[in-house]
C-alpha cells in the first residue's frame, strides 16, 4: 500500500470518527440544557433504531448496488442537514428525536461502509488497517477536546461542528478508492441480512454470549447517555475533553487484548471486561459530594472505558469471528451487532431515561432546576453489570483456542 492510499484512508477516518464524537459525546447535555433532561435517554435510544435500519440498508441496498464510496459521500451530506436543522430545534421532543433519529440513520449505515473501503484497498487487511482505524480514534479525541476547551457542551456548536465535518467528508467521500457493489451475488433473505442463518446452530457459550452481550449493554447505555450531563452538572471542566481518557485508554487496551487473552484466556478477559462496568459505575456513584466532584474517583472510572469497551464487546467479537465458519463468519458479527447495538441499546437507553426520571425531583431554585440522586442511579447499572458477569461467569463454558489477534 503506498503512501497516498494510506493517508487518504486515514482522512476518511479520521473524519469517520470526529463528526460522532463532536455531537453524540455532549448531546445529553444539550438535551438538558434545552429543557428535555427527561427524555435524554429516550433520544439515545435512536442509535439503537438507527443501528437495526443500518444493517437493512447496508444488507439490502448499500452494497449490493450502489459503490460504497459514493453510498457514504450521499448519506454524510444527509446527515450534515439532518444536524444542522437538529441544531436549530427547540424543545419539542417528537421534532428533536425525529432529527436525531434522522442523523444516526444516515450516519451508522457508514461505519461499516468505511470499513468496507479501507479493506478494498489494503492489501493486508490484519497489519495494516489497525494503523489506520486508530485515527478515527483520534479524530473522536480531538473532536471532544475542542468541544471541552470551548465549554460547549451545552450549545447548538457541537452539532454544528459535526453537520460541517460531515458535509466535508461527503464531498470527500466522493474521491476515495472505488469500491464496485456486489449485486451479482444474489438476492439476500431478511434471515441473511440479520444474520439469524448463521447463528441457528450456536452452541450454549454463543447464545450465553450473545444474552450477556443484550443485558449488559443496557447498563452501558447509561454511560452513553449520561456520563456527560453528569460531569457537567457536578461541575467539571471541560467536560467532553476529559471523556477523552475513555478513548485514549480504548487504544491502549487494545494494544494489551492479545497478551491478556494468551495470559488469562478469553472467558477471563470478557468477565473482567463485565465487572469493569460495575467499577466504573461504583466510582461514579462515590466520585461528588456537596462540595463537588472528587476527581482521584472519576478520572479511574473514565480511563476503564479502555477495559470496559475492548475487555468485553472487542474481545465478544474475536470470539465469535474465530467460532464461526469464513462463509458465516460476517453474519455471525452482524447478528452480534444487532444484539448489542441495536436491540440492547434501545433497551438500555429507555430504562437509563425511566431511572434517571425516578431519581430526578424539581430543586429548590426555581422552575426549570432538576436535582438528581447520582448516587443511586449510577448504582443501578454498577449492580445490573455484577448480576450479568455472576450469570456469564456460571454459562460460558469455552471450548475453542483462542488466538491473540484482535479484529474491529
Amino acid at each position: 500500500m503506498n503512501t497516498g492510499i494510506r493517508l487518504r484512508l486515514s482522512a476518511m477516518m479520521f473524519l469517520q470518527y470526529f463528526v460522532w464524537g463532536a455531537w453524540w459525546v455532549p448531546f445529553g447535555s444539550y438535551l438538558m440544557h434545552l429543557g428535555l433532561s427527561g427524555w435524554i435517554g429516550a433520544m439515545f435510544s435512536a442509535q439503537g433504531w438507527a443501528a437495526i435500519l443500518s444493517s437493512l440498508f447496508v444488507g439490502t441496498i448499500a452494497d449490493r448496488y450502489f459503490a460504497a464510496e459514493k453510498v457514504v459521500g450521499v448519506l454524510h451530506l444527509l446527515g450534515s442537514c439532518a444536524l444542522l436543522a437538529l441544531s436549530f430545534a427547540q424543545a419539542d421532543p417528537a421534532l428533536v428525536f425525529t432529527l436525531t433519529l434522522a442523523a444516526l440513520a444516515a450516519y451508522m449505515p457508514t461505519l461499516a461502509l468505511s470499513n468496507t473501503i479501507a479493506f478494498h484497498a489494503l492489501s493486508d487487511t490484519e497489519r495494516q488497517f489497525p494503523a489506520i482505524r486508530v485515527v478515527g480514534t483520534i479524530g473522536w479525541i480531538i473532536a471532544g477536546l475542542i468541544v471541552g476547551w470551548l465549554g460547549a457542551e451545552q450549545t447548538t456548536l457541537p452539532l454544528r461542528l459535526a453537520a460541517a465535518a460531515s458535509a466535508l467528508h461527503g464531498l470527500y467521500a466522493f474521491t476515495l478508492p472505488t469500491v464496485p457493489p456486489s449485486a451479482g451475488s444474489g438476492r439476500a433473505g431478511i434471515t441473511g441480512i440479520l444474520g439469524l442463518d448463521a447463528v441457528r446452530h450456536g452452541d450454549r457459550s454463543f447464545w450465553s454470549l450473545i444474552v450477556c452481550s443484550l443485558l449488559l449493554m443496557i447498563p452501558l447505555s447509561f454511560y452513553y447517555a449520561y456520563a456527560n450531563p453528569f460531569l457537567v452538572t457536578l461541575g467539571v471542566n471541560a467536560a467532553a475533553g476529559l471523556q477523552t481518557i475513555g478513548q485514549v485508554s480504548e487504544v491502549g487496551f487494545l494494544l494489551l487484548l492479545p497478551l491478556f487473552l494468551r495470559w488469562l484466556g478469553i472467558k477471563a478477559v470478557l468477565l473482567l471486561g463485565m465487572l469493569a462496568w460495575t467499577a466504573r459505575y461504583g466510582l461514579f456513584a462515590l466520585g461528588f459530594d456537596s462540595v463537588g466532584p472528587h476527581m482521584p474517583m472519576l478520572l479511574p472510572a473514565l480511563a476503564l472505558h479502555g477495559v470496559c469497551f475492548d475487555f468485553f464487546l472487542v474481545a465478544g467479537q474475536i470470539w465469535v469471528d474465530k467460532r464461526f465458519p469464513s462463509e458465516t463468519r460476517g453474519r455471525a458479527q452482524s447478528f452480534l451487532t444487532l444484539v448489542t447495538w441495536g436491540v440492547g441499546s434501545i433497551i438500555g437507553s429507555l430504562l437509563a431515561n425511566a431511572t434517571y426520571v425516578a431519581h430526578s425531583r424539581p430543586g429548590q431554585a426555581g422552575a426549570g432546576v432538576t436535582v438528581v440522586d447520582w448516587t443511586g442511579f449510577w448504582l443501578i447499572p454498577s449492580a445490573m453489570a455484577a448480576m450479568v458477569g455472576v450469570a456469564f461467569a456460571l454459562s460460558f463454558r469455552n471450548t475453542a483456542a483462542m488466538p491473540a489477534r484482535p479484529e474491529r
